[in-house]
C-alpha cells in the first residue's frame, strides 16, 4: 500500500507518517521497484499504535523510548509494559479529572436557575465590593 492510500485510510498527513519514519517509531518502510514506499502490514500495525497511542497523548518522545526498548529486546517486555502502564495510568488520571468537571458542569447546568449572578442582579454590585474591601482593609490596618 502506497503512503498516499495508508495516509487517506487512517488519517495520519504524509508528513507525519515520513517524519515517524525518520524519527525511528515506524520501521523502515519497504520500496517498490520505483523506490516509493510499499507500506506492509507490519508497518500499518505500527501506524495504528503510534496513532492511538498519540491520540492518549503519549508524547513522541516516551513513544521513541518505547520503540527503542522493543527493538533492543532487552528485558523488553517488562520494559515495555512499565511504559504502556504508565501511559494508561496518565490517561485514567485525565478521565476521572474530566469526569469531575463533566459532573460539577452538569450540576451548575441542573441547578442553573438556581444560581444567582450577583453583578448581574445588584446594579451597584461593584460599589459594595468595594466598600466591603475597604472596610476589610482598614479592619487589617487599623489607623494610629
Amino acid at each position: 500500500m502506497n503512503i498516499k492510500d495508508v495516509s487517506e485510510q487512517l488519517d495520519v498527513s504524509r508528513e507525519t507518517l515520513r517524519y515517524w519514519e525518520n524519527i525511528g517509531l515506524l520501521p523502515k518502510v519497504p520500496r517498490n521497484s520505483s523506490g516509493y514506499r510499499d507500506y506492509t502490514e507490519n508497518e500499518i500495525k505500527w501506524v495504528l499504535f503510534i496513532k492511538a497511542m498519540r491520540n492518549g497523548g503519549m508524547s513522541v518522545e516516551s513513544l521513541v523510548d518505547f520503540v527503542k526498548v522493543y527493538r533492543e529486546h532487552k528485558g523488553s517486555r517488562a520494559a515495555q509494559k512499565s511504559l504502556v502502564k504508565e501511559q494508561y495510568e496518565q490517561l485514567v488520571a485525565r478521565r476521572d479529572a474530566m469526569n469531575q468537571t463533566i459532573n460539577y458542569l452538569k450540576y451548575k447546568l441542573d441547578h442553573f436557575e438556581d444560581h444567582v449572578i450577583p453583578f448581574l442582579e445588584e446594579k451597584n454590585y461593584y460599589e459594595l465590593r468595594k466598600k466591603a474591601m475597604l472596610e476589610k482593609q482598614n479592619q487589617d490596618d487599623p489607623e494610629e
